[in-house]
């Protein structure tokens, strides 16, 4: 079974509809301004609300405090929160106790004791989403982490990867990482925060989709 496709930090309706016909599983829209990628509120709603029900769509807020949480939710309405931050258990665990959402965690995975200290999001999380180590931004930097991390591991929570993937890498990712789920941002572009619709295609293509 081919893994999952996020296709994230999309902007425009084009970008939307491309993901769509193409065959992607996911979406991401990007709440951080400090991202080339950001996208207001009501841009994010309209695009959420252009992508309908023909993908699951994803809402990445970083450190986001609760009053911003809770407007983000009830403006976009999305299917997923991406909390791409320094989030801790509690506090995702609180956000779903007043929204009834899927929830992601992005992680850093810096090394194997990394794998060992998120053990604290089981049962809270329902996606861990290992992406490569934060820099001056927590993500959309086109970086990727040392996938030999994952090789063998044995997984507690549903997962998948992001960062640095495109589509001349990601079937190697796929294979020695066994993902089921593959996110890409930086990887199908053009230009930054621009998504190239041959890329995305071909990243598609790669990841057996």
């Amino acid at each position: 079974m081919p893994p999952l496709v996020k296709f994230c930090g999309l902007t425009t309706p084009d970008a939307v509809d491309a993901a769509i016909r193409l065959g992607a599983t996911h979406i991401g829209l990007v709440h951080y301004e400090p991202s080339q990628r950001h996208v207001d509120l009501a841009t994010a709603a309209a695009l959420r609300q252009r992508a309908g029900s023909a993908v699951k769509v994803a809402l990445l807020l970083v450190n986001a405090q609760p009053e911003l949480t809770g407007k983000a939710v009830a403006t976009v309405k999305p299917d997923i929160m991406q909390f791409h931050g320094s989030e801790t258990p509690e506090w995702i665990a609180a956000v779903k106790q007043h929204v009834a959402i899927e929830a992601w965690k992005a992680i850093g995975l810096k090394d194997a004791g990394t794998l060992e200290r998120m053990q604290k999001y089981r049962g809270i999380a329902d996606r861990i989403l290992f992406d490569a180590p934060a820099q001056a931004l927590p993500g959309g930097t086109g970086t990727r982490f040392d996938w030999s991390l994952l090789k063998n591991h044995r997984h507690t929570m549903d997962w998948g990867i992001a960062g640095g993937l495109d589509p001349d890498n990601v079937a190697a990712a796929i294979a020695e990482t066994g993902a089921p789920l593959v996110d890409v941002s930086t990887g199908v572009e053009s230009a930054p925060g621009v998504k190239d619709v041959d890329k995305m295609e071909a990243f598609l293509k790669a990841a057996g989709r």
